[in-house]
């Protein structure tokens, strides 16, 4: 296994990274200054543009929600893949060789395996693609058709064509100079005595794309009566494509579900598309499997399943599958913090055909329709018992109680004892008292009894200054706020931020003797005193300005790693560059004219406090600093 990148090569890749870029892929940038642009915030909903970015010194802000950070963490946000994987990835792109520790980093024959088998199907998906517009395709175009959808939405998800021939990927595929072993491991060709073969043929294709958008694997509908395959046919379990990790349409719908922390799964490939043309843009399904664990993974990583908010919302078809599909993704619905729902169409219409026969708004309205999850489990199993029978209320009490007392929900919990109680047609004490049974079978190590045993998830700690506090031990003593509210009129507090911003932004402009005295400033608001003392830690305006904030940055304390970002672009008053020099030596100029005045206040105060009968060296020592001081104050109001 590779071990961690070196420092060093994730600091380069950051410093070639073009930060500005890499944004406006997904966000549209205009000017705002000398090194400076803003726009409409990636990571909320807003009018006015509040996200900043600079190139310059590699640091993004945006002033209404707080999101920053640098290249690395923007791209990690937008494309939700890991640390590792997103430095790897500006590496390629930026010309980087990387280096890792403990150990050479990724087999370079599996890398380069890797790059092979996903330019397979970057190929084949541009030859299934051309070929869905040829003369034979035309039942694969008949079927779109017949299912509400144009040549524009083929286009859209990037639908192909299979030919009905033996060999015409594959003769595509040597000529474009890939071995048979590439070939094999592909899982686009299948194998007999004669040799390899084409695995699709005759059918419509779906690409089926990781999260980053690269083509891994492909999911085929049957056209033909005479083909003996199965309706759907996906690519086998490849090196690219595992089906227990792969979501359709994720690449798609990573933003929006990203955004709106919200997740669809519908049930096939048509029904994603549905979906996103009648505006459910967070709608994905899964690749010829259920619904599991690795899955789920992916789903609240995606929709920051932190208990704070977030829902997954599964579609079904109103049959005896549908609805067993739906307590299977119950079973495993303790798995999220976030709330999880079921939206079951009446009729048994899943939203391709909801979509064709009642519109798009049909579609909208089944996802508004949505009821909890384990409102449909419980509801779901009982019709399985008479309930005009007193044994067959027992049964479904037996059945609903372990349900309700995994609701994670405890101000909902209450209300549901109530519901099943009315259900049931049982007084509300005996179902209660069955519900507080079961939650107490579960504090002691399982659950006490009933069909659905659910481990619920666990519940986060209280909030408050004792939260974590050791049974027996006292209280620690609250640590003073980092982060206070600034009064924007007071002149020393806009002194030392200004100071900070000149810092941050343009450290090349200070000289030796501007440094030594930008130290030994004293800065009076926490969250300012806190990045002073992290751009003394960081030791050096040496680096790189990307590097630079970097430094001060990992410096400071985390909970004013936001102050950093949004101090290094935030906009300077200065619109040329002789504009920000002057500007940058006027700021500084005006934060040392104002420590003086506060250090010869200090020293005033202790002559007075010395008296005419003190110590007379140290009366001349106070006198001799204070005319120091007032001579650098001068020569600083000459410079202005």
């Amino acid at each position: 296994m590779a071990g961690l990148i070196v420092r060093k090569d994730i600091d380069l890749v950051r410093e070639r990274a073009d930060l500005k870029a890499v944004v406006e892929e997904f966000v549209t940038l205009r000017s705002a200054g000398v090194g400076s642009f803003k726009g409409l915030c990636p990571f909320h909903d807003e009018r006015t543009p509040s996200f900043h970015v600079r190139p310059g010194v590699g640091t993004y802000h945006c002033f209404g929600c707080g999101e920053h950070g640098d290249v690395i963490s923007f791209l990690m946000e937008m494309e939700h893949t890991t640390f590792t994987e997103t430095v790897e990835r500006l590496a390629a792109r930026t010309g980087v060789e990387l280096h890792y520790e403990d150990g050479q980093g990724p087999d370079r024959a599996e890398t380069s395996r890797r790059r092979r088998l996903l330019e397979a199907n970057k190929v084949a998906d541009e030859f299934y693609r051309a070929r869905l517009a040829a003369p034979d395709a035309q039942p694969g175009r008949d079927f779109l058709t017949g299912r509400g959808f144009t040549q524009e939405h083929a286009e859209q998800f990037g639908l192909g064509y299979a030919p009905q021939g033996w060999s015409a990927l594959l003769d595509h595929m040597r000529q474009q100079g890939f071995r048979d072993d590439e070939l094999r491991a592909s899982g686009l060709f299948s194998e007999g005595q004669r040799g390899l073969y084409d695995r699709f043929r005759g059918r419509l294709l779906w690409p089926i794309r990781d999260m980053t958008g690269n083509t891994i694997g492909f999911g085929a509908r049957k056209l033909f009566e005479d083909d003996p395959g199965p309706k759907y046919l996906n690519t086998p379990e490849t090196p690219l494509y595992k089906k227990s990790q792969v979501l359709y349409g994720i690449d798609l719908a990573k933003r929006a579900i990203a955004k709106e922390r919200q997740l669809v799964l519908v049930e096939g490939y048509t029904d994603v598309m549905a979906a996103h043309l009648s505006g459910v843009e967070t709608a994905v399904a899964t690749c010829g499997t259920a619904f599991g664990a690795d899955h789920i993974k992916i789903a609240r990583r995606l929709i920051s399943d932190d208990g704070t908010g977030g829902e997954v919302i599964f579609t079904f078809d109103g049959d005896a599958a549908g609805q067993k599909a739906a307590l299977k993704a119950f079973d495993e619905d303790h798995r999220f913090l976030a709330k999880t729902f079921v939206a079951v169409e009446p009729n048994g219409l899943d939203p391709c055909d909801l979509r064709m026969q009642q519109g798009e708004e049909a579609v909208r309205a089944l996802i508004a329709s949505r009821r909890p999850l384990f409102e449909f489990a419980i509801s779901a199993g009982l019709k399985d018992y008479d309930l005009n029978t007193v044994e067959g209320r027992a049964g479904a009490l037996r059945h609903a109680a372990p349900i309700v007392a995994g609701i994670k929900d405890a101000v909902l919990r209450p209300g549901y004892e109530r519901e099943l109680a009315g259900w049931l047609g049982m007084d509300p004490n005996v179902v209660s008292r069955a519900v507080a049974q079961e939650l107490r079978g579960r504090r002691r190590g399982g659950p006490s009894g009933g069909s659905a045993e659910r481990t619920p998830a666990p519940e986060r700690a209280p909030e408050g200054a004792n939260a974590g506090q050791v049974p027996g031990e006292e209280p620690a003593a609250p640590r003073p706020a980092l982060i206070v509210p600034v009064d924007p009129r007071d002149p020393a507090a806009r002194r030392e931020r200004e100071s900070l911003e000149v810092v941050l932004q343009h450290p090349a402009l200070l000289s030796a003797e501007q440094w030594t005295a930008f130290y030994r400033a004293r800065f009076t608001i926490p969250q300012y005193a806190a990045v002073h003392h992290a751009v003394k830690v960081a030791g050096t305006a040496g680096a790189t300005p990307s590097r630079w904030v970097d430094a001060v940055r990992d410096a400071a304390p985390g909970e004013v790693a936001g102050v950093v970002s949004e101090l290094a672009v935030r906009d300077l008053p200065a619109r040329t560059p002789e504009d920000v020099d002057r500007y940058c030596r006027d700021i500084m100029n005006r934060l040392f004219s104002l420590q003086i005045v506060h250090r010869k206040e200090e020293l005033l105060g202790q002559l007075q406090r010395l008296g005419p009968e003190g110590d007379h060296d140290e009366f001349m020592r106070l006198n001799a600093e204070l005319m120091d001081l007032e001579t650098r104050r001068r020569a600083l109001r000459a410079d202005d």
